[in-house]
């Protein structure tokens, strides 16, 4: 699992990223929160992870809040 923390969520859009130190930005797409069960989201909020891949770019899958 990676840890981040959120760099910026829109829920109209229906996505955003997530930071990780060292490395680039992760999108987070709203349907990796929804299965998680994941209402709302805040930046700055920490959270885990695992990199899944969308179309040839890293994307965050298995999210949980820390």
């Amino acid at each position: 699992m990676t840890t981040g923390k959120i760099k910026w969520f829109n829920p109209t859009k229906g996505y955003g990223f997530i930071e990780t130190s060292g490395d680039a930005d992760v999108f987070l797409h709203i349907s990796a929160l929804q299965e998680a069960g994941i209402d709302t989201i805040t930046e700055g909020e920490e959270v885990t992870f695992e990199i899944g891949d969308n179309r040839g770019r890293n994307t965050a899958i298995n999210v949980k809040k820390v």
